[in-house]
């Protein structure tokens, strides 16, 4: 087996290694030799999700093309058909659904068999022409390793399921322009029309010699034929290499009325684009792309949207990969997940956060639900909740400090950071509370397996309240070869609200969604006993003075989605 330390960055893509936290540098190996864990299968078959899309074998990376096509939804993804690691001969896999939940997996797309994408066939978009025709750009990495961009279109536009692609005999339609290095242009966004020009445009990631983010913008009548608009649409010193980027209007619009759009690599911000200067300004510099948002505090990356015309809504996906060893990769045959699809839009309440929800369809999984009513927590303590099973769950939850404890809190509490502020663990006077997840319902004390999802409320200097929430995995897992860390940030908490969360737990995933939404947090937990029956869930308040009452607990259990294999018959 291949146990190099890194995967990608030489092909010129991002790392694409199990394990690897891109802000710590820490890799885990293939190859860990003594410290490796001593997985059983039964525990990583426990880790294989029931209602997230993922392939049936095999390694699987960034969302591609998603589109809705003749009553279907269409995902592609970047698939290795030849095992559970990152390969240089990257495929495109492809699903269809008829809700974005029950997935049936079709034939391969495309594969990389040509000379312009024979070092693998990268990430592209889908866009649909006004007479419902398919146009599909991709970046290919030649013979030569240079980074292309290639055309192809359905064999069959009378096939709802899309199951054969044609690629263009006349590719690749771009190159890199001469400023750009070769193993920097990739990932060619959703084309949108320009009606003061007939032209469509589309977007490509890059960097310059200066380390710096940029999106390049070109023009086209017929997909084929592209001129470069001169002017960068937007760069951001120190930011690195765009990939995977995205440009789309707020609020859901289908047409690209770009007067405020959001323009989104690994992360996002928000801005106004002036077609007549092609340049995107964003609206809050200290927000701008690469330094200020992010759709996702945790394990989420590669996000990519498309806008659904049967129910007039923007969807988003994301690339939820593994931070376990490649060693436990290649014993359970397969790695990585897309996310729960989500909807996205503007939110008008605060005007500067977008907000993420799982798509609605997602509650049809609902089966067994538990109405817990209100549940007061004193500090320093945790309260079981009476579940039948705890591995696959949608909760939700609404929280209340004691407004007493509340105000007698006066004492600044300025230096609270997810990250680096102890977790689930580091006290404060109103926090950290919320839910112990997959927690081991048998086994109390020290090493009890559990992933913390909370919040931290802060007193600033002003005066005011911050809240923090967070997902704390240091203790998810007794598991010694895995990357567990404290991710989170601070919310947004408007007058009146509640302190909110919803939580989908599948197995070896855990997304969360606090405050409607408005941040968003998903984490990779591999425990070794909590899982199973063995499974529990908790409230937790480990404050140091304050109660907090759950105001509202619904824990609904999950049924599994039932991926399928392709059928002709379908």
């Amino acid at each position: 087996m291949d146990v190099r330390s890194s995967r990608g960055p030489e092909s010129g893509v991002s790392e694409k290694t199990s394990g690897t936290d891109g802000e710590s540098g820490g890799m885990l190996r293939a190859d860990a030799g003594s410290n490796a864990f001593p997985w059983s299968n039964a525990m990583l078959q426990w880790q294989r999700t029931g209602f997230h899309l993922q392939p049936e074998k095999n390694w699987m990376n960034d969302p591609n093309g998603p589109v809705y096509y003749k009553g279907w939804y269409h995902l592609f993804y970047q698939y290795n058909p030849d095992g559970a690691i990152w390969g240089n001969k990257i495929a495109w896999g492809h699903a269809v659904s008829w809700d974005l939940l029950r997935w049936r997996h079709l034939p391969i797309a495309m594969f990389p068999d040509q000379w312009y994408d024979i070092n693998g066939a990268w990430l592209g978009s889908a866009t649909v022409l006004p007479d419902g025709r398919i146009v599909m750009l991709y970046t290919g990495s030649t013979n030569a390793s240079v980074q292309v961009q290639c055309l192809a279109f359905p064999s069959d536009p009378s096939d709802p399921l899309l199951t054969n692609w044609t690629k263009y005999e006349g590719n690749p339609v771009l190159y890199p322009p001469p400023h750009i290095r070769e193993k920097d242009f990739w990932d060619p966004t959703t084309a949108w029309y320009d009606g003061t020009n007939g032209m469509w445009q589309i977007v490509i990631g890059s960097k310059d010699d200066r380390h710096a983010g940029m999106a390049l913008t070109y023009k086209t009548k017929n997909f084929i034929d592209f001129e470069l608009i001169p002017r960068v649409l937007h760069r951001v010193p120190a930011t690195g290499m765009w990939e995977c980027i995205d440009l789309y209007p707020v609020g859901g619009a289908r047409g690209i009325d770009m007067t405020e759009a959001v323009v989104a690599a690994s992360n996002s911000g928000r801005g106004r684009y002036d077609a007549a200067t092609n340049k995107w300004t964003p609206l809050d510099v200290d927000a701008d792309v690469g330094i200020g948002l992010r759709y996702d505090w945790g394990k989420f990356y590669a996000s990519k949207t498309f806008y659904d015309l049967a129910k007039k809504r923007r969807v988003l996906w994301g690339w939820v990969g593994e931070t376990n060893s490649e060693r436990a990769d290649v014993a359970k045959g397969w790695a990585s997940l897309q996310s729960i699809p989500r909807t996205v839009v503007l939110d008008t309440k605060t005007g500067s956060n977008l907000i993420q929800w799982p798509v609605v369809e997602v509650e049809t999984l609902r089966t067994n639900s538990t109405n817990l009513g209100s549940i007061t927590v004193d500090h320093g303590s945790v309260f079981p909740l009476s579940l039948h099973r705890a591995t696959q769950l949608d909760i939700e939850a609404s929280f209340h400090l004691d407004p007493l404890d509340v105000v007698a809190a006066k004492e600044a509490d300025v230096g609270y950071n997810c990250s680096t502020s102890g977790g689930a663990a580091g006290r404060g006077a109103l926090g950290p509370f919320g839910l112990l997840i997959l927690t081991n319902a048998r086994r109390h004390g020290g090493d009890t397996e559990l992933t913390a999802v909370y919040f931290y409320v802060a007193r600033g200097l002003d005066g005011g309240l911050r809240t923090h929430f967070c997902h704390d995995e240091s203790w998810s897992s007794r598991a010694n070869d895995i990357v567990k860390r404290v991710v989170g940030n601070i919310v947004p908490v408007l007058d009146g609200e509640a302190l909110s969360v919803r939580v989908l737990v599948d197995h070896s995933i855990v997304e969360s969604f606090a405050q409607g939404g408005r941040s968003t947090v998903t984490s990779r937990v591999y425990p070794t006993e909590a899982i199973y029956a063995n499974a529990g869930v908790y409230l937790f308040n480990n404050a140091t003075s304050a109660r907090v009452t759950a105001t509202s607990l619904v824990v609904h259990e999950m049924d599994s989605s039932y991926n399928q294999a392709y059928m002709a018959s379908l």
